[in-house]
């Protein structure tokens, strides 16, 4: 039997590897079997820093299910219904209750603590159900607009939407953004992802953005860029707005502002 490996000096947690950062990633951002090794502050920072990938998986797997209901004759709201349902069902609706919780949260005008006690419940208020219709519809009124002009415009406009809402996670774990509670997923993320590595991470996101768009010229890469650009922005307007009401983020946090940054880019891609 090895020895028992010392451990690490105070302040400098073991570094994660890529294969953590991706399994933090895919383990707690969706329900895909994917079992998470670690569960500590370096596994959390590669993790959050690599969730635009988990964006893009689940993004192409709703892309690959469309594919054949085109070409079965299906309409593109059908197949817009259908690549929305496949990444909530992959993420067990993760993101769309954390949506709902918080649109409660805010919705109640209690104080922090009370607020976030509401979000803590089971059920669903109004202003949770509102909201989520309303998202959804949304979601699946843009989608399938892109679908209308074929698969690739549809694929590649749910991959950049889908990547740009993970990417928003990315940023909402920069150290300046503080936990809401001292226990829960946001608490394990909160402050992990450096403003550098956020910031290439936003960066290389931007660009890549960019070139799916350029298939549609020089007017498809602006409209890719400025969606990534305009979901982070109302995703960062959401992020502060909880911060000052909840006093910090919280898992359900973290799932409204995926949800409100993939929204936004979808919408933002339907324009011209």
């Amino acid at each position: 039997m090895s020895e028992t490996p010392l451990p690490p000096p105070p302040g400098h947690p073991p570094r994660a590897s890529v294969a953590d950062g991706l399994r933090f990633a895919f383990g707690t951002l969706t329900a895909l079997p994917v079992r998470v090794g670690r569960w500590d502050r370096a596994a959390a920072r590669a993790g959050m820093a690599a969730a635009p990938l988990a964006g893009l998986v689940l993004a192409l797997a709703g892309a690959a299910l469309a594919w054949p209901l085109l070409r079965l004759g299906a309409g593109p709201l059908l197949v817009a219904v259908v690549s929305v349902a496949v990444p909530a069902a992959l993420t067990r609706g993760l993101h769309l209750d954390g949506l709902a919780d918080t649109a409660d949260g805010l919705g109640s005008g209690r104080p922090p603590e009370g607020a976030l006690a509401v979000m803590k419940r089971s059920d669903i208020g109004p202003f949770g159900v509102v909201t989520l219709v309303l998202v959804v519809l949304a979601q699946v009124a843009a989608v399938a607009q892109l679908y209308g002009h074929g698969w690739a415009a549809g694929a590649t406009g749910t991959a950049v939407a889908a990547v740009t809402g993970r990417l928003a996670l990315t940023l909402a774990s920069r150290p300046s953004v503080p936990p809401a509670r001292p226990e829960g997923l946001g608490a394990a993320v909160a402050g992990t992802v450096p403003a550098g590595l956020a910031a290439a991470a936003a960066g290389v996101v931007l660009v890549v953005a960019v070139l799916a768009g350029l298939p549609d010229g020089v007017l498809g890469a602006v409209r890719a860029g400025l969606a990534v650009a305009v979901g982070l922005a109302a995703a960062e307007v959401l992020l502060r707005h909880t911060v000052r009401r909840f006093g910090g983020v919280t898992g359900d946090v973290f799932g409204a502002l995926e949800e409100t940054a993939l929204t936004a880019a979808l919408l933002v891609l339907t324009f011209g």
